[in-house]
């Protein structure tokens, strides 16, 4: 495939606040590069307090960070763990981890979030065989929250604890309340293409501080209080570095404006595409605030005639990055043969944002001539 000789434009890449190196050069001075020092501190401390609970735990990805919520809430082998279907496996992997059996929820049309509706029959058909959950993961997708009212409501009403991914949802509000301080365990993500990176890294979030302490304990190794090298516990290498915590902090300074950024690249994909025919945007409904993380388009395939992945394939001739809409997982291989709950029973919501959606370069850095040149290729397209 021939590529126009047009500089690279990417999906999401990281975007620097202009603090980082300064801060990087703070660790440096004092020599605590390794994965202890104050900006590690600050950072957990910053984090919790901008999303609003009581404790942060930062580790080396989102994922570690779900995989010691499963710990803390002892997952067992072959116990059930109700997970969003629509989302990057590294939601569902964990679970796995533990030797849990996966059970997929359906997106639901307002949010292409776990249907709560869905969420609701999967608890009622599992209790009828008295086999109750150990407990819920919902994803906050493309930084939009769930129903979190609802899905709470539900998971109280079987006593079931609830993680909620809000790896793509930093800054997000759902009803004036942040995303990632809803669950019993919340997670976030600062891989290079989120909102706020610190390169790799997450955090794990609660109110139970205690159980934090706990987490903390496991993620570096285990290692008992002695004088020499003991372990009573299986531990893990999930530590976030000092280093790290430095960018992460000078990210966070930065964070509302890249959600404004953000936003603001929305609003013009959807001013300029989205009153063409067969072409809509992933919804906000009333109460919502999505940190627009990327901005998702919709393809009609019965009245447009380019699908998704000739699009995909247009853009990137022109040196465009996009992608898909996350494949979900009860379609993949790795998940063949679990359980999936339906929002409707005539189709699945997932799989149809799977087959029609289309994830446009959307990083908070990118500029005006940059989007019109990813906005001009789609309507050459779309309008062809």
């Amino acid at each position: 495939m021939k590529k126009n000789n047009f500089p690279r434009i990417f999906l999401s890449p990281p975007h620097m606040g202009g603090d980082e190196l300064e801060l990087i050069a703070d660790v440096f001075q004092s020599n605590y590069i390794a994965p202890v020092g104050k900006h590690l501190t600050v950072f957990e401390h910053e984090i919790a307090q901008y999303v609003g609970v009581d404790g942060a735990l930062a580790l080396c990805s989102g994922t570690a960070a779900i995989h010691l919520a499963l710990r803390l809430l002892n997952i067992q082998r072959d116990d059930t763990v109700f997970c969003s279907s629509l989302t990057f496996v590294g939601s569902a992997n964990p679970i796995l981890y533990e030797g849990g059996k996966p059970v997929f929820i359906d997106s639901e049309p307002d949010t292409w979030n776990m249907s709560p509706h869905a969420l609701k029959n999967a608890f009622q058909q599992y209790i009828h065989k008295g086999k109750r959950p150990a407990a819920v993961i919902v994803v906050n997708l493309y930084g939009q929250s769930a129903d979190m009212d609802a899905i709470r409501k539900i998971c109280d009403s079987y006593e079931t604890p609830l993680i909620e991914d809000a790896a793509e949802s930093i800054g997000a509000k759902y009803h004036g309340k942040n995303s990632g301080s809803f669950g019993d365990f919340s997670i976030l993500s600062f891989n290079g293409n989120k909102m706020i990176t610190t390169s790799g890294g997450g955090m794990l979030l609660s109110n139970n501080v205690k159980a934090l302490e706990k987490a903390r304990f496991w993620s570096t190794q285990a290692r008992d209080p002695a004088l020499y090298y003991e372990h009573s516990e299986l531990g893990y290498n999930y530590r976030l570095s000092n280093v790290l915590a430095a960018i992460g902090l000078g990210q966070l300074r930065v964070l509302d404006q890249h959600i404004r950024s953000c936003r603001n690249i929305f609003s013009r994909y959807q001013t300029e595409l989205g009153h063409l025919p067969g072409i809509d945007f992933m919804p906000e409904p009333p109460g919502y605030r999505s940190n627009r993380w990327l901005s998702v388009m919709r393809v009609d395939p019965l009245v447009q005639s380019k699908t998704p992945v000739q699009l995909i394939e247009f853009l990137e001739q022109n040196n465009i990055e996009s992608r898909p809409v996350w494949k979900p997982m009860h379609l993949q291989p790795l998940f063949h043969g679990t359980d999936f709950f339906s929002h409707t029973p005539q189709k699945a919501v997932s799989e149809c944002l799977f087959k029609s959606g289309i994830c446009l370069p959307s990083g908070s850095g990118m500029t005006d001539d940059e989007q019109f040149r990813v906005i001009d290729c789609l309507l050459s397209q779309l309008l062809g």
